[in-house]
Protein backbone atom coordinates (compact mmCIF):
# COMPACT_ATOMS: atom_id res chain seq x y z
CA UNK A 1 0.00 0.00 0.00
CA UNK A 2 1.04 3.72 -0.71
CA UNK A 3 -0.19 6.90 0.95
CA UNK A 4 0.52 9.24 -1.70
CA UNK A 5 -2.75 11.32 -2.31
CA UNK A 6 -1.01 14.67 -1.46
CA UNK A 7 -2.22 17.29 -4.25
CA UNK A 8 -2.70 20.70 -4.46
CA UNK A 9 -4.31 22.70 -2.04
CA UNK A 10 -8.09 22.82 -3.52
CA UNK A 11 -7.70 20.17 -5.37
CA UNK A 12 -9.68 17.25 -4.76
CA UNK A 13 -9.43 13.28 -4.97
CA UNK A 14 -10.95 10.53 -6.88
CA UNK A 15 -11.15 7.08 -5.80
CA UNK A 16 -11.55 4.68 -8.25
CA UNK A 17 -13.06 1.04 -6.97
CA UNK A 18 -11.11 -1.84 -9.55
CA UNK A 19 -7.25 -1.80 -10.33
CA UNK A 20 -7.91 -2.86 -14.08
CA UNK A 21 -7.26 -0.86 -16.83
CA UNK A 22 -10.39 1.50 -16.95
CA UNK A 23 -8.67 2.67 -14.05
CA UNK A 24 -5.21 2.54 -15.67
CA UNK A 25 -6.41 5.18 -18.58
CA UNK A 26 -7.91 8.01 -16.08
CA UNK A 27 -4.26 8.65 -14.55
CA UNK A 28 -3.02 11.39 -17.78
CA UNK A 29 -6.32 12.78 -17.47
CA UNK A 30 -6.21 13.48 -14.06
CA UNK A 31 -2.62 14.59 -14.45
CA UNK A 32 -3.79 16.82 -16.43
CA UNK A 33 -6.60 18.04 -14.68
CA UNK A 34 -4.25 18.14 -11.46
CA UNK A 35 -6.61 16.10 -9.73
CA UNK A 36 -5.56 12.73 -7.70
CA UNK A 37 -6.29 9.41 -8.23
CA UNK A 38 -6.23 6.78 -5.97
CA UNK A 39 -6.81 3.34 -6.51
CA UNK A 40 -8.49 -0.25 -5.04
CA UNK A 41 -6.67 -2.45 -6.57
CA UNK A 42 -6.48 -6.45 -5.13
CA UNK A 43 -2.83 -7.10 -5.88
CA UNK A 44 0.30 -4.77 -7.08
CA UNK A 45 0.65 -6.36 -10.46
CA UNK A 46 -3.01 -5.26 -11.44
CA UNK A 47 -2.86 -2.78 -14.67
CA UNK A 48 -3.84 0.07 -12.52
CA UNK A 49 -1.77 -0.55 -10.02
CA UNK A 50 1.44 -0.35 -12.39
CA UNK A 51 0.66 3.41 -13.34
CA UNK A 52 -1.18 5.01 -10.69
CA UNK A 53 0.75 6.75 -7.67
CA UNK A 54 -1.69 6.10 -4.92
CA UNK A 55 -2.90 2.37 -4.58
CA UNK A 56 -4.43 0.59 -1.63
CA UNK A 57 -4.71 -3.12 -2.04
CA UNK A 58 -8.17 -4.62 -0.91
CA UNK A 59 -11.35 -6.25 -2.20
CA UNK A 60 -14.30 -4.45 -3.61
CA UNK A 61 -16.95 -6.63 -1.77
CA UNK A 62 -15.03 -5.78 1.71
CA UNK A 63 -16.85 -3.33 3.85
CA UNK A 64 -13.96 -2.47 5.93
CA UNK A 65 -11.94 -2.11 2.66
CA UNK A 66 -14.07 -0.02 0.93
CA UNK A 67 -14.72 2.54 4.15
CA UNK A 68 -10.80 2.63 4.51
CA UNK A 69 -10.38 3.67 1.27
CA UNK A 70 -12.99 6.56 0.67
CA UNK A 71 -11.40 7.78 3.61
CA UNK A 72 -9.61 10.83 1.96
CA UNK A 73 -11.40 10.61 -1.32
CA UNK A 74 -13.80 13.35 -2.51
CA UNK A 75 -15.89 11.25 -4.72
CA UNK A 76 -15.77 7.40 -5.43
CA UNK A 77 -16.03 5.57 -8.75
CA UNK A 78 -15.60 2.44 -10.95
CA UNK A 79 -13.83 0.39 -12.49
CA UNK A 80 -16.15 -2.47 -13.11
CA UNK A 81 -19.70 -2.69 -11.34
CA UNK A 82 -18.92 -5.78 -9.28
CA UNK A 83 -19.11 -4.02 -5.64
CA UNK A 84 -22.16 -5.18 -3.61
CA UNK A 85 -25.33 -2.71 -3.69
CA UNK A 86 -26.17 -3.04 0.22
CA UNK A 87 -22.16 -1.93 0.24
CA UNK A 88 -22.65 1.03 -1.83
CA UNK A 89 -26.14 1.90 -0.01
CA UNK A 90 -23.70 1.57 3.43
CA UNK A 91 -21.27 3.92 2.19
CA UNK A 92 -23.87 6.26 0.37
CA UNK A 93 -25.66 6.30 3.92
CA UNK A 94 -22.26 7.11 5.92
CA UNK A 95 -21.99 10.35 3.84
CA UNK A 96 -19.53 8.98 0.76
CA UNK A 97 -20.09 10.46 -2.84
CA UNK A 98 -20.62 7.40 -4.71
CA UNK A 99 -20.83 8.36 -8.70
CA UNK A 100 -22.97 6.86 -10.00
CA UNK A 101 -24.42 6.09 -6.85
CA UNK A 102 -25.91 2.30 -5.78
CA UNK A 103 -29.53 3.17 -7.10
CA UNK A 104 -27.97 3.95 -10.60
CA UNK A 105 -25.71 0.82 -10.99
CA UNK A 106 -27.75 -1.83 -9.76
CA UNK A 107 -29.08 -1.75 -13.33
CA UNK A 108 -25.60 -2.42 -15.09
CA UNK A 109 -25.67 -5.23 -12.38
CA UNK A 110 -28.79 -7.22 -12.86
CA UNK A 111 -30.01 -7.33 -16.72
CA UNK A 112 -33.54 -7.99 -15.47
CA UNK A 113 -33.48 -4.83 -13.20
CA UNK A 114 -32.18 -3.11 -16.30
CA UNK A 115 -34.68 -4.63 -18.72
CA UNK A 116 -37.67 -3.16 -16.23
CA UNK A 117 -36.56 -0.19 -16.24
CA UNK A 118 -35.76 0.54 -19.45
CA UNK A 119 -39.40 -0.88 -20.48
CA UNK A 120 -40.70 1.83 -18.03
CA UNK A 121 -38.89 4.32 -19.38
CA UNK A 122 -39.84 3.68 -23.05
CA UNK A 123 -36.76 2.61 -24.36
CA UNK A 124 -36.80 0.20 -27.06
CA UNK A 125 -35.45 -3.11 -26.36
CA UNK A 126 -35.57 -6.69 -28.17
CA UNK A 127 -38.55 -8.61 -26.58
CA UNK A 128 -37.94 -10.33 -22.79
CA UNK A 129 -39.09 -12.27 -20.01
CA UNK A 130 -37.87 -13.32 -17.05
CA UNK A 131 -38.03 -17.11 -16.39
CA UNK A 132 -37.44 -19.96 -14.17
CA UNK A 133 -37.92 -22.84 -16.14
CA UNK A 134 -37.77 -24.68 -19.04
CA UNK A 135 -41.47 -24.70 -19.74
CA UNK A 136 -41.33 -20.98 -19.22
CA UNK A 137 -38.34 -20.95 -22.06
CA UNK A 138 -40.89 -22.77 -24.40
CA UNK A 139 -43.59 -20.67 -23.91
CA UNK A 140 -41.35 -17.37 -24.75
CA UNK A 141 -39.89 -18.80 -27.81
CA UNK A 142 -43.71 -19.74 -28.57
CA UNK A 143 -43.50 -15.31 -29.13
CA UNK A 144 -40.30 -14.71 -30.09
CA UNK A 145 -39.03 -17.80 -31.80
CA UNK A 146 -35.38 -20.13 -31.91
CA UNK A 147 -33.14 -19.30 -31.27
CA UNK A 148 -33.48 -18.36 -27.84
CA UNK A 149 -31.09 -15.72 -25.58
CA UNK A 150 -30.71 -16.99 -22.60
CA UNK A 151 -28.81 -14.99 -19.86
CA UNK A 152 -27.58 -15.06 -16.53
CA UNK A 153 -28.99 -11.51 -15.16
CA UNK A 154 -25.66 -11.23 -12.41
CA UNK A 155 -22.15 -11.97 -13.55
CA UNK A 156 -21.84 -12.06 -16.81
CA UNK A 157 -19.62 -10.30 -18.88
CA UNK A 158 -17.37 -10.28 -22.61
CA UNK A 159 -19.84 -13.07 -23.19
CA UNK A 160 -20.02 -14.93 -19.94
CA UNK A 161 -23.42 -15.73 -18.76
CA UNK A 162 -25.27 -15.86 -21.90
CA UNK A 163 -25.96 -18.79 -24.38
CA UNK A 164 -27.89 -18.75 -28.30
CA UNK A 165 -29.92 -21.62 -27.89
CA UNK A 166 -31.72 -23.47 -30.74
CA UNK A 167 -34.49 -25.48 -29.68
CA UNK A 168 -35.99 -27.32 -25.61
CA UNK A 169 -33.56 -29.66 -24.74
CA UNK A 170 -30.29 -27.01 -25.41
CA UNK A 171 -32.08 -24.92 -22.88
CA UNK A 172 -32.90 -27.69 -20.42
CA UNK A 173 -29.74 -29.32 -20.21
CA UNK A 174 -28.23 -25.39 -19.65
CA UNK A 175 -30.48 -24.57 -16.85
CA UNK A 176 -29.83 -28.33 -15.30
CA UNK A 177 -26.83 -27.50 -15.22
CA UNK A 178 -26.09 -24.40 -14.35
CA UNK A 179 -25.81 -22.74 -11.13
CA UNK A 180 -27.05 -19.62 -10.69
CA UNK A 181 -24.40 -16.48 -8.84
CA UNK A 182 -26.33 -15.34 -5.65
CA UNK A 183 -29.12 -13.35 -6.58
CA UNK A 184 -29.23 -14.17 -10.34
CA UNK A 185 -32.21 -15.01 -12.22
CA UNK A 186 -32.64 -16.20 -15.61
CA UNK A 187 -33.74 -14.02 -18.57
CA UNK A 188 -34.56 -14.82 -22.13
CA UNK A 189 -34.35 -12.47 -25.12
CA UNK A 190 -35.08 -12.70 -28.31
CA UNK A 191 -32.81 -13.55 -30.56
CA UNK A 192 -32.14 -9.94 -32.69
CA UNK A 193 -31.54 -10.06 -36.25
CA UNK A 194 -29.31 -7.20 -36.43
CA UNK A 195 -27.16 -5.27 -38.94
CA UNK A 196 -24.30 -4.33 -36.97
CA UNK A 197 -23.98 -3.66 -33.01
CA UNK A 198 -23.45 -0.18 -32.03
CA UNK A 199 -22.34 1.54 -28.59
CA UNK A 200 -23.95 5.23 -27.21
CA UNK A 201 -21.81 6.92 -25.00
CA UNK A 202 -23.09 9.78 -23.08
CA UNK A 203 -21.00 11.93 -19.70
CA UNK A 204 -23.76 13.19 -17.38
CA UNK A 205 -23.04 15.07 -14.42
CA UNK A 206 -24.64 15.28 -10.71
CA UNK A 207 -26.30 18.54 -11.89
CA UNK A 208 -27.82 17.00 -15.29
CA UNK A 209 -25.78 18.35 -17.93
CA UNK A 210 -25.07 15.30 -20.20
CA UNK A 211 -22.96 15.53 -24.18
CA UNK A 212 -23.07 13.02 -26.45
CA UNK A 213 -20.14 11.05 -28.47
CA UNK A 214 -20.67 9.91 -31.91
CA UNK A 215 -22.29 6.48 -32.35
CA UNK A 216 -19.60 3.42 -32.60
CA UNK A 217 -19.73 0.21 -34.62
CA UNK A 218 -18.66 -2.28 -32.67
CA UNK A 219 -17.52 -6.09 -33.37
CA UNK A 220 -17.71 -8.61 -30.95
CA UNK A 221 -15.59 -12.08 -31.47
CA UNK A 222 -17.02 -14.76 -29.00
CA UNK A 223 -18.22 -12.40 -26.83
CA UNK A 224 -15.34 -9.93 -26.87
CA UNK A 225 -15.17 -6.52 -28.65
CA UNK A 226 -12.88 -6.61 -30.83
CA UNK A 227 -13.04 -3.42 -33.37
CA UNK A 228 -14.48 -0.08 -33.03
CA UNK A 229 -15.35 1.99 -35.66
CA UNK A 230 -16.29 5.68 -34.72
CA UNK A 231 -18.76 6.78 -36.16
CA UNK A 232 -20.46 3.62 -36.82
CA UNK A 233 -20.59 3.59 -41.02
CA UNK A 234 -24.41 3.20 -43.11
CA UNK A 235 -26.20 4.80 -40.31
CA UNK A 236 -29.05 7.71 -41.01
CA UNK A 237 -29.84 10.69 -39.08
CA UNK A 238 -33.00 9.41 -37.82
CA UNK A 239 -31.23 6.25 -36.37
CA UNK A 240 -28.07 8.20 -35.17
CA UNK A 241 -30.27 10.14 -33.39
CA UNK A 242 -32.62 7.64 -32.12
CA UNK A 243 -29.38 5.78 -30.92
CA UNK A 244 -28.28 8.74 -28.71
CA UNK A 245 -31.48 10.06 -27.93
CA UNK A 246 -31.82 6.43 -26.54
CA UNK A 247 -28.56 6.52 -24.76
CA UNK A 248 -29.65 10.09 -22.81
CA UNK A 249 -33.10 8.81 -21.97
CA UNK A 250 -31.09 5.93 -20.13
CA UNK A 251 -29.15 8.33 -18.27
CA UNK A 252 -31.03 10.58 -16.96
CA UNK A 253 -34.09 8.12 -16.51
CA UNK A 254 -31.63 6.33 -14.13
CA UNK A 255 -29.92 8.93 -12.65
CA UNK A 256 -26.47 7.82 -14.27
CA UNK A 257 -23.26 9.92 -13.15
CA UNK A 258 -20.19 9.75 -15.23
CA UNK A 259 -19.63 7.80 -18.25
CA UNK A 260 -22.62 5.49 -19.54
CA UNK A 261 -22.43 3.26 -22.78
CA UNK A 262 -25.24 1.75 -24.15
CA UNK A 263 -24.56 -1.11 -26.43
CA UNK A 264 -27.67 -1.25 -29.10
CA UNK A 265 -27.96 -3.32 -32.12
CA UNK A 266 -29.36 -2.10 -35.55
CA UNK A 267 -31.97 -4.05 -36.88
CA UNK A 268 -32.62 -4.37 -40.59
CA UNK A 269 -35.83 -2.50 -40.46
CA UNK A 270 -34.29 1.01 -38.96
CA UNK A 271 -34.67 0.37 -35.52
CA UNK A 272 -32.22 0.62 -32.35
CA UNK A 273 -32.79 -1.72 -29.82
CA UNK A 274 -30.95 -1.63 -26.47
CA UNK A 275 -28.66 -4.34 -25.77
CA UNK A 276 -26.48 -4.30 -22.18
CA UNK A 277 -25.03 -0.99 -20.44
CA UNK A 278 -22.06 -0.01 -18.34
CA UNK A 279 -21.65 2.97 -16.13
CA UNK A 280 -18.12 3.60 -16.36
CA UNK A 281 -15.41 4.14 -19.15
CA UNK A 282 -16.17 1.22 -22.17
CA UNK A 283 -14.30 -0.61 -24.40
CA UNK A 284 -15.96 0.97 -26.77
CA UNK A 285 -14.89 4.37 -25.82
CA UNK A 286 -11.07 3.98 -26.29
CA UNK A 287 -10.83 4.92 -29.57
CA UNK A 288 -12.05 8.51 -27.83
CA UNK A 289 -8.28 8.86 -26.62
CA UNK A 290 -6.85 9.88 -30.01
CA UNK A 291 -10.16 10.42 -31.96
CA UNK A 292 -12.05 12.89 -29.94
CA UNK A 293 -11.67 16.54 -28.42
CA UNK A 294 -12.42 14.72 -24.88
CA UNK A 295 -11.97 11.68 -24.29
CA UNK A 296 -14.03 9.41 -22.28
CA UNK A 297 -11.89 9.20 -19.53
CA UNK A 298 -11.55 12.56 -18.95
CA UNK A 299 -15.26 13.60 -19.16
CA UNK A 300 -15.77 10.84 -16.64
CA UNK A 301 -13.77 12.23 -14.13
CA UNK A 302 -15.15 15.54 -15.03
CA UNK A 303 -18.90 14.14 -14.42
CA UNK A 304 -18.27 12.34 -11.26
CA UNK A 305 -16.31 15.91 -10.16
CA UNK A 306 -19.52 18.31 -11.22
CA UNK A 307 -16.64 20.07 -13.47
CA UNK A 308 -18.42 21.27 -17.19
CA UNK A 309 -18.39 18.62 -19.29
CA UNK A 310 -15.91 18.62 -22.29
CA UNK A 311 -16.67 18.50 -26.06
CA UNK A 312 -16.97 14.88 -27.44
CA UNK A 313 -17.01 15.79 -30.87
CA UNK A 314 -14.13 13.77 -33.39
CA UNK A 315 -11.38 15.11 -34.54
CA UNK A 316 -11.09 13.19 -37.69
CA UNK A 317 -13.90 11.90 -40.19
CA UNK A 318 -13.09 8.07 -38.53
CA UNK A 319 -11.45 6.22 -35.93
CA UNK A 320 -10.63 2.48 -35.70
CA UNK A 321 -9.49 0.65 -32.39
CA UNK A 322 -8.78 -2.58 -32.69
CA UNK A 323 -7.94 -4.69 -29.44
CA UNK A 324 -4.69 -6.93 -29.22
CA UNK A 325 -5.65 -9.80 -27.29
CA UNK A 326 -3.40 -12.37 -26.06
CA UNK A 327 -1.94 -15.55 -28.60
CA UNK A 328 0.53 -18.10 -28.10
CA UNK A 329 3.43 -15.63 -28.12
CA UNK A 330 4.69 -13.62 -25.44
CA UNK A 331 7.21 -10.35 -25.74
CA UNK A 332 4.86 -8.22 -27.37
CA UNK A 333 7.48 -5.10 -26.49
CA UNK A 334 9.45 -6.47 -29.17
CA UNK A 335 7.05 -6.17 -32.24
CA UNK A 336 6.85 -2.00 -31.12
CA UNK A 337 9.80 -1.36 -33.46
CA UNK A 338 7.88 -2.70 -36.32
CA UNK A 339 4.98 -2.34 -35.50
CA UNK A 340 5.94 2.17 -35.00
CA UNK A 341 8.37 1.93 -38.12
CA UNK A 342 5.67 0.43 -40.75
CA UNK A 343 3.12 3.07 -39.33
CA UNK A 344 3.98 6.55 -37.50
CA UNK A 345 0.23 7.53 -37.19
CA UNK A 346 -0.84 4.32 -34.96
CA UNK A 347 -0.95 4.85 -31.42
CA UNK A 348 0.00 2.18 -29.27
CA UNK A 349 -1.78 1.68 -25.27
CA UNK A 350 -0.26 -1.79 -23.64
CA UNK A 351 -2.37 -2.51 -20.19
CA UNK A 352 0.72 -3.97 -18.14
CA UNK A 353 -0.79 -7.55 -18.05
CA UNK A 354 0.80 -10.93 -18.42
CA UNK A 355 0.01 -12.35 -21.80
CA UNK A 356 -3.23 -14.69 -21.78
CA UNK A 357 -4.75 -16.57 -24.55
CA UNK A 358 -7.76 -14.46 -25.64
CA UNK A 359 -6.59 -12.03 -22.56
CA UNK A 360 -7.21 -8.17 -23.58
CA UNK A 361 -3.85 -6.54 -23.50
CA UNK A 362 -3.82 -3.42 -24.69
CA UNK A 363 -5.85 -1.96 -27.98
CA UNK A 364 -4.36 0.26 -30.76
CA UNK A 365 -5.79 3.22 -32.60
CA UNK A 366 -5.10 4.78 -36.05
CA UNK A 367 -7.09 7.91 -37.15
CA UNK A 368 -7.86 9.49 -40.78
CA UNK A 369 -10.32 9.86 -43.75
CA UNK A 370 -10.11 6.34 -45.79
CA UNK A 371 -12.20 3.96 -43.16
CA UNK A 372 -10.78 0.83 -45.75
CA UNK A 373 -6.84 2.38 -45.02
CA UNK A 374 -7.64 2.23 -41.29
CA UNK A 375 -8.90 -0.90 -40.52
CA UNK A 376 -6.38 -2.76 -42.45
CA UNK A 377 -3.55 -0.80 -40.54
CA UNK A 378 -5.46 -1.16 -36.84
CA UNK A 379 -6.11 -5.14 -37.81
CA UNK A 380 -2.14 -5.60 -39.15
CA UNK A 381 -0.51 -4.01 -35.78
CA UNK A 382 -2.91 -5.78 -33.41
CA UNK A 383 -2.49 -8.91 -35.15
CA UNK A 384 1.33 -8.52 -35.25
CA UNK A 385 1.46 -7.14 -31.69
CA UNK A 386 -0.33 -10.70 -30.74
CA UNK A 387 1.67 -12.41 -33.02
CA UNK A 388 -1.37 -13.60 -34.51
CA UNK A 389 1.31 -12.65 -37.88
CA UNK A 390 5.07 -12.17 -38.48
CA UNK A 391 5.57 -10.01 -41.14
Amino acid sequence: MTDLAHVASGFPVVGVVGGGQLARMMQQPAIALGVGLRVLATSIEESAAQAVRDVRIGRHDDLDALRGFADGCDVITFDHEHVPPLLLKTLEDEGVAVRPGGRALVHAQDKLIMREALTAAGVPCPLWREVETPSDVADFAGEAGWPVVLKTSRGGYDGRGVWVLDDLEAVHDLMTTTTLAGGARWLAEERVDFVQELSAQVARSPHGQAVAYPVVRTVQTNGICTEVVAPAPGLTDDEIVAAQHAALTVAQALGVVGMLAVEMFETRDGRVLVNELAMRPHNSGHWSIEGAVTSQFENHLRAVLDLPLGDPAAVAPYSVMVNVLGGDKGGLYHAYLHCMARDPGLKIHMYGKEVRAGRKLGHVTVVGDDLDDLLARAHHAADYLSGAIDE
